[in-house]
Parts: structure tokens; C-alpha cells; sequence
């Protein structure tokens, strides 16, 4: 470290000891984000969404750590050592080092703030509870960087935060009134995490709006319809709507009608609705048999009404498929018991 200024103020030492620190803060920067930073989401992450071999930390991350060994290492040269340099230059380096880490460390910490579902825990490995959880934890997360983000750079600018606090405090009140809409979205938020009405994944109809949940923040959930469009609802509207969850179904009921034509007999008719239910109850598909049925429930001078309910496990597809073959279970039971459908235009000749 010693010597003559050869370089400028700098001895060729002294030059050399930089090199090294400077190759030396950008390695442990790469270590941290390529290695370091994985190894530890391998080690403490609670969902297989993370993957080690191909998992890198954000850029910032890097960048900020090799900003923090520069600072640190060029400040223990300063105060242990005696170095041939430029001192106002070196400290002005120092003093931009020192302000780069600290604004590449709030860039980071927004970033991060996307792996935060990573740690969450949720009692059954509910996959959906720990998304929807996840999802107001990344908007909390990342308000509250922003929050402190703030602070930090209106302090290194030379802000006075003592001003600046009073002055919220005195706005607060108003800043409160013109922002209670807010206040009460969050609150909803809260909400929904607690008691779970339901989470990102599952089929809603919420205010008449029917689709998709795939996001839960701070302000607004995030509807995906059935048209494939977006419909964002305020929270504080769905903690005081009722919500109809279909993800929730442990069963799907199928309720078709049959019509018959009044002249038929009634005994065929009763026979019709026995036969049908004892096919249907047969079938592998359907659930609930204690609570299904098929019954005469309307008798008009036209037609006669024979209404049917069944259960089948909670899948649209299956839904779909059991309804099909229930019409056409009744299409063939009516003609074996000779009877004779419904039809008005037929009627109308007549």
C-alpha cells in the first residue's frame, strides 16, 4: 500500500489492492446471486415451486451485495491502512457506494418480495389458501418497501424527516377521510385471508359477476369471466356481498324435466319414474341416492310434468356427461313404457 503516486495519487499498490478489492466485490455479488441465494430458498422454502438448479436472485441483489464489500472493504482500507490515493475521491466513492447499496437494496427487496409465497406455511398444504395468502403478502410487501423506500431516499437527499412526519401528521386526518375507500378495501383484504370465503383458483359469483379468482391484493380481487375477460371488485364490496363459491361444492345436482302428454296412463307414467330412477341410481356416477328422486310434480290439461334429482361427484365434466346420458336413460324408459311425450306444436295443429 505503500510507495510513491505512480498512478495519478495512487501508488501502484495501492492500485493493485483496488483491482483486487473491485474483482473481489463483483465475484461475491455473482456468488450471491447464483449460488448463495438458491442454496438458501433450497434450504428454508416450503413449496417445490422453487428449484435451485435454475433459480437466480435478482440482479439488484447482485449489485447491491458487490456495492456492500466495496464500501466496506475500501472503509477498512481507510481506517487500518495507510493508502497511497486520492482521498477526496475515494471518499466520494465510498459515499456513492454507500448510496447505491442502500437504493439497490430497496430494488431487491421489491423483487423479493415475489418469493414471499415460498415461505408460507398453511396448515393442510392447501395449495390455493397459501396462493391467495401469498398474493396479499406480495401487495403488503410491496407497499411497505415502497413506504420505507421513501424515507431512505428522502434522507440521503438531505430531507428533513422530522418536517416531513410532522407534516403527515397533520394532513393524517385528512389523508384518512379522502382515503377510507382504501382503508376499507384493505381491511377487506384482511378479511378474506381470515375467514377464506375462497381462494385464487376457485369459481365465485360475487354482485352478479361470475368467474375465475386470480388475484387477491390489497384494493382489488381479480376476476377472470367466463368470456375471458378481467373484472376487478373492490373488497370492501365483496365483504358485504354474498359470495357463492362453486370450488366449494362437494357434489354437482342435475335436475331435468320431462313432459308427458295428459292422455297417457298414469300407471305407465308412475312406472316411467321408477324405472328411470332405479337406471340412473344404477349408474356408478351417481351420489347421494338417499336424497334422489323422480316424481310426478305437476299434472296440467296439456301435460304432465315429471321433474327428476340426482347427485354426481363435483366435476363439470362429469356434470356434462351424467346429464346426457340421464335424458337419454328417460328417452328409451318412455318408449318402453309406451308413453308419449310432450310436444306443443303438435297440439297447436290439432
Amino acid at each position: 500500500m505503500g510507495g510513491e503516486a505512480e498512478l495519478g495519487a495512487f501508488s501502484q499498490g495501492t492500485a493493485t489492492v483496488l483491482a483486487l478489492v473491485i474483482l473481489f466485490s463483483i465475484g461475491i455479488g455473482i456468488f450471491s446471486r447464483r449460488i448463495l441465494f438458491p442454496w438458501l430458498m433450497d434450504l428454508f422454502s416450503k413449496t417445490e415451486r422453487i428449484d435451485g438448479k435454475d433459480l437466480f436472485a435478482p440482479k439488484s441483489l447482485a449489485w447491491m451485495v458487490g456495492l456492500l464489500i466495496l464500501w466496506q472493504s475500501l472503509d477498512w482500507l481507510f481506517v487500518n491502512t495507510e493508502p497511497i490515493w486520492d482521498a477526496d475521491l475515494m471518499s466520494d466513492v465510498m459515499n456513492y457506494s454507500r448510496a447505491g447499496f442502500i437504493i439497490l437494496m430497496l430494488f431487491a427487496a421489491y423483487r423479493l418480495v415475489d418469493y414471499l409465497d415460498a415461505f408460507i406455511v398453511v396448515e393442510g398444504d392447501d395449495m390455493a389458501a397459501r396462493r391467495s395468502l401469498a398474493s396479499v403478502a406480495e401487495s403488503i410487501g410491496r407497499l411497505a418497501v415502497v413506504i420505507v423506500g421513501f424515507f431512505v431516499i428522502a434522507g440521503l437527499f438531505g430531507v428533513n424527516l422530522n418536517g416531513l412526519i410532522a407534516g403527515l401528521g397533520i394532513t393524517g386526518l385528512a389523508l384518512a377521510l379522502a382515503a377510507r375507500d382504501s382503508v376499507a378495501n384493505v381491511f377487506g383484504a384482511i378479511s378474506i385471508i381470515i375467514d377464506q370465503p375462497f381462494n385464487v383458483g376457485d369459481w365465485i359469483i360475487v354482485e352478479d359477476i361470475e368467474g375465475e379468482v386470480v388475484n387477491i391484493g390489497l384494493r382489488t380481487t381479480m376476476l377472470r369471466t367466463g368470456n375471458d375477460t378481467i373484472v376487478t371488485i373492490p373488497n370492501s364490496n365483496i365483504t358485504n356481498s354474498p359470495v357463492e363459491n362453486y370450488s366449494k361444492r362437494r357434489f354437482r345436482r342435475i335436475r331435468p324435466t320431462f313432459e308427458f302428454e295428459e292422455g297417457n296412463d298414469m300407471d305407465a307414467v308412475k312406472g316411467f319414474c321408477d324405472t328411470l330412477c332405479e337406471k340412473v341410481l344404477a349408474d356408478s356416477r351417481a351420489t347421494k341416492q338417499e336424497d334422489s328422486w323422480v316424481k310426478v310434480t305437476q299434472v296440467l290439461p296439456s301435460k304432465v310434468t315429471v321433474s327428476c334429482n340426482f347427485y354426481c361427484p363435483s366435476s363439470g365434466r362429469v356434470q356434462r356427461e351424467f346429464t346426457e346420458d340421464i335424458i337419454l336413460m328417460a328417452r328409451s324408459s318412455g318408449e318402453e313404457c309406451g308413453l308419449t311425450f310432450h310436444e306443443p306444436r303438435r297440439r297447436a295443429q290439432m
